[in-house]
């Protein structure tokens, strides 16, 4: 066996969820793999969020080393909330640091846009809003016009038609297979695709899978499942004679409980309060601390934030204040904690960049899914996610490289790395 290797990202599915008998009679070519191969838990980033979590993978460091912190985070001085993109990466990809005689294909790897130039292809992720924009080399992306190539599933549907956001995950997982198989007839070293479409799957129907509801759209759902490890089947038929494969997930999921809006309870502690607008932007100089989401809380610091009331020395006590008050938050209805435990930035990152991670990290119970949004003043909200992130339950499975101790998603990166060393 040469040292290619071909690494396929699933994007959210779960370890637990792949033990269960339900997948197993779903996906039996996947599920093969993994008795055959091992399939190992890992665990995933704090924050548990996609973007997160794969730039860790990429670059083989946390989020203190390569910069980004989550989908969305804030520019503190002017105050701005902006989107993260392939840019403000602090650190190089594994696809940019291997030696450029390497060939190289990415395909909808998240943050990877805008795209960049390396010796081979890369289509763009999630992020990109323009076809136009989304390929290197740049002329490739007539050809996914073409072929009406999806960038991504319209999350909208999923709240407006349910079997027409079903139908659109099913032609976006064809498509991404479809442009992989035309690539692999091209020269490759390291090919890395990336199926999105397992996490939104599972974020607006996780309830159909732990409950195994039976209706129209359980229909649909198993159509989704078991054509995608037909395609997982095919592709492993046709590359695992020439090269090492390693297949993982970046987090787990669990049902949803009730949304938290982590702002709003901020807002009735007092510790946020607005001028004017109800909006993130606009709040006051003698807040606290405000949250992106999800559960990243930073204090609104002197000397670091536009309008910054919280002096230096106080710094430590006023975030011991937040903990408190954040591992004795309770769900009025059950009663339980929200909060799992409370994460200080100097303890889970090291890095040139600590100095723009969160203060805390606030990570939840399972079934509490964290957000910020301050459209109402209610705390406890839902919407028409099922499904939520979690931090214990990724998967990993080599075929023809051990993966054995590999035990969260930055590690594979110096296994990859190691196993693509010139021989």
């Amino acid at each position: 066996m040469s040292n290619k290797i071909f690494i396929l990202g699933i994007d959210g599915m779960p370890y637990s969820l792949m033990q269960s008998d339900y997948i197993k009679s779903l996906m039996p070519n996947l599920s093969d793999i993994c008795i055959r191969h091992n399939l190992h838990k890992m665990n995933s980033v704090y924050p548990v969020i996609s973007s997160v979590a794969w730039t860790s993978f990429a670059t083989g460091s946390n989020p203190g080393e390569h910069g980004i912190f989550g989908f969305a985070d804030r520019q503190y001085n002017p105050f701005k909330i902006m989107i993260p993109t392939s840019k403000n990466r602090k650190k190089c990809p594994i696809w940019l640091q291997l030696p450029q005689t390497k060939k190289k294909i990415v395909i909808n790897v998240p943050l990877t846009y805008p795209p960049e130039t390396l010796n081979g292809y890369m289509v763009s992720c999630f992020l990109c809003t323009d076809i136009q924009k989304s390929t290197y080399p740049h002329d490739y992306h007539q050809h996914l016009m073409d072929m009406e190539y999806i960038i991504d599933a319209n999350a909208w549907l999923a709240r407006e038609n349910k079997t027409e956001f079903l139908q659109q995950l099913i032609s976006a997982m064809d498509k991404r297979f479809q442009i992989t198989f035309e690539l692999l007839n091209e020269d490759w070293d390291y090919f890395h695709l990336h199926i999105m479409e397992t996490d939104r799957l599972m974020h607006f129907f996780f309830a159909y899978l732990a409950e195994k509801k039976e209706d129209a759209f359980s229909i649909l759902i198993e159509s989704f499942l078991k054509k995608l490890d037909q395609w997982i089947d095919r592709l492993i038929t046709t590359i695992q004679e020439e090269s090492a494969v390693i297949i993982l997930s970046d987090h787990g999921f669990c049902q949803i409980k009730s949304e938290v809006q982590i702002n709003c309870w901020m807002e009735q502690q007092g510790l946020l309060s607005f001028k004017g607008s109800r909006k993130l932007e606009d709040y006051r100089e003698d807040s606290i601390c405000y949250a992106l989401v999800p559960g990243r809380i930073y204090l609104n610091l002197e000397g670091r934030e536009e309008r910054g009331s919280i002096k230096p020395n106080e710094y430590d006590s006023v975030r011991d204040m937040i903990k408190a008050k954040l591992l004795e938050f309770r769900d009025p209805a059950s009663g339980e904690p929200v909060i799992d435990k409370v994460l200080l930035r100097e303890e889970i990152y090291r890095g040139n960049y600590v100095k723009n991670a969160p203060d805390i990290i606030a990570h939840p119970k399972d079934g509490y899914d964290l957000k910020a949004s301050l459209d109402s003043k209610q705390i406890f909200t839902r919407s028409p996610l099922t499904g939520m992130h979690t931090y214990g339950d990724a998967m990993i499975v080599g075929i023809g490289i051990d993966v054995s101790t590999i035990h969260s998603i930055d590690q594979a990166y110096q296994i990859i790395w190691e196993y693509m060393k010139e021989k």
